[in-house]
C-alpha cells in the first residue's frame, strides 16, 4: 500500500511524478484563518492535487479540529465538502473519503 501525506504543501511539479503509483493521499484543505496562505492546498487546489496526483482514494486533512476567527466555525466540514464536490469535477475516478476528524478508514491493498 502506498500512501502520500502532502503536508503543509502546495502544488509543484513533481506531483507528476507519483502519478498512478498511490493508493491515498491525504491532502490538507484548510487552514487556521479564513485563508490559507502562501505553500498551503485549499479545497480547490487540493482537488487539483488530487487530479494531478490519481491516487485510488484521496482524503482531505487539516479541517474541522481547530477554530479560529473567521476559520467558518459554524461549518467546519465546509472545506472538506468542497474538496470533495471539486475532486468529483477534475478527478472523477478518484474516490473521496470526508472523515470525521479522528476516524478512521480501511484501505485494502
Amino acid at each position: 500500500m502506498t500512501t502520500y501525506f502532502a503536508g503543509d504543501t502546495d502544488l509543484f511539479p513533481e506531483m507528476a511524478d507519483l502519478s498512478g503509483h498511490l493508493d491515498v493521499a491525504l491532502l490538507p484543505v484548510a487552514g487556521w484563518g479564513p485563508r490559507v496562505g502562501p505553500g498551503h492546498l485549499d479545497p480547490r487546489r487540493a482537488a487539483q492535487a488530487a487530479a494531478v496526483l490519481r491516487p485510488r482514494m484521496a482524503i482531505p486533512v487539516h479541517w474541522g479540529t481547530f477554530a479560529s476567527l473567521g476559520a467558518r466555525p459554524d461549518d467546519p466540514g465546509a472545506p472538506a465538502r468542497e474538496f470533495a464536490d471539486r475532486t468529483a469535477e477534475l478527478a472523477p475516478a478518484v474516490e473521496v473519503k470526508v472523515l470525521a476528524p479522528g476516524a478512521g478508514v480501511e484501505v485494502s491493498a
